[in-house]
């Protein structure tokens, strides 16, 4: 059904955000840290209009579910606890929003580590900037992306998810410092490109480990007297702390190197081993890995053609990125998929 089907009337604007993969940076941005993402092809997009009563009407294409919110409804559950979210934030930031329709299609993958709901989160504020001519940038939407992700789904993100739906393009990597929110478009390095694999085992990261890695972390940094383990650089200065906490400590500090090193424009080559080093420390030290991401990562790293593969978003399932030599990218998929779905997985390429 589409929004005149749904709701009766023909949409007032649309809006569009994508996905993301992340190259390198992998939980450094709660950290206050450094990250490295892109934008992904897919994308998520909404159509607005006002609704005919006093309630908000939001419907998922995707899912087929239809959610009828009064203003005084508790946070509504599935995806539209995200695009209420967004509506009780800005009016809070002191904006007059009228009842709407919400309609949301999307083609990012959602439990696949690729943000669907920080593209959820991008795609409704703009529509509602666009709907109401609010006046918003768009590191201002990331942020508040950000806390509609925080308070209205209960993940304590940090801000890259949004920042890199909001501002990354999928022809560039975007450089971010997560604790000045400066942050630089940069070229991907020479002769490579970008494949996208999802392993097939799907992950919620309310449900994970996620919060738990948080909280591991703050303690890491109250114990180590810093605000943050952004301001630890050298990895040695962890080690006195108890276990878990200092592989915790140390995953993020050698993160934040590689991530510091892959921006002065090393080699594709170089890039991949910060890659394979970025997985090794997810699997070993900040335990987010599973088997299914391990078994496809290696596959990846033992194609030719390959620079370097690790696992990308926040663990526990989800899908793999891989650096590979530009020109390659659909056969290494292929070949790769392929036997990666004969050992016993059930995995799709995303990004080729």
């Amino acid at each position: 059904m589409n929004f005149q089907q749904v709701f009766g009337t023909e949409p007032e604007v649309e809006a569009s955000a994508p996905g993301r993969v992340n190259l390198l940076g992998e939980h450094t941005d709660y950290n206050d840290g450094f990250v490295l993402p892109t934008a992904i092809p897919q994308k998520t997009t909404v159509q607005l209009g006002f609704s005919k009563d006093e309630q908000h009407h939001f419907y998922s294409a995707e899912l087929d579910e239809k959610v009828d919110v009064l203003e005084s409804t508790h946070t509504p559950s599935s995806f539209a606890s995200y695009v209420f979210g967004c509506i009780r934030l800005l009016e809070q930031e002191g904006n007059t929003i009228p009842p709407v329709n919400v309609y949301v299609t999307s083609s990012v993958p959602i439990g696949s580590g690729l943000s669907s709901s920080a593209a959820l989160e991008v795609a409704t504020l703009r529509g509602l900037r666009s709907l109401l001519s609010l006046t918003l940038d768009d590191v201002q939407i990331a942020q508040l992306a950000q806390q509609a992700e925080i308070h209205y789904a209960g993940v304590q993100c940090g801000i890259m998810d949004q920042m890199a739906s909001s501002l990354a393009d999928t022809d560039s990597m975007l450089f971010l410092d997560t604790r000045t929110l400066e942050r630089q478009v940069l070229p991907f390095p020479k002769g490579a490109e970008v494949v996208v694999i999802d392993s097939g085992v799907p992950r919620t990261l309310a449900a994970s480990g996620y919060n738990q890695r948080r909280a591991d972390c703050e303690e890491a940094a109250r114990l180590l007297g810093v605000k943050a383990l952004r301001d630890i650089t050298e990895p040695q200065a962890v080690e006195s702390l108890p276990e878990p906490l200092r592989r915790r400590a140390l995953h993020v500090v050698t993160e934040d190197n590689r991530v510091l090193e892959a921006i002065q424009g090393v080699s594709p080559e170089r890039f991949g081993e910060l890659m394979n080093a970025s997985h090794a420390s997810l699997r070993d030290a900040y335990e987010v890995s599973v088997p299914a991401l391990d078994t496809l990562v290696r596959m990846l790293q033992e194609t030719r053609g390959v620079f370097g593969a690790r696992l990308t978003g926040a663990g526990f399932g989800g899908a793999c990125v891989a650096l590979v030599e530009v020109g390659k990218a659909e056969a290494i998929a292929q070949n790769v998929l392929q036997r990666y779905n004969g050992s016993g997985y059930t995995g799709r390429i995303l990004v080729q």
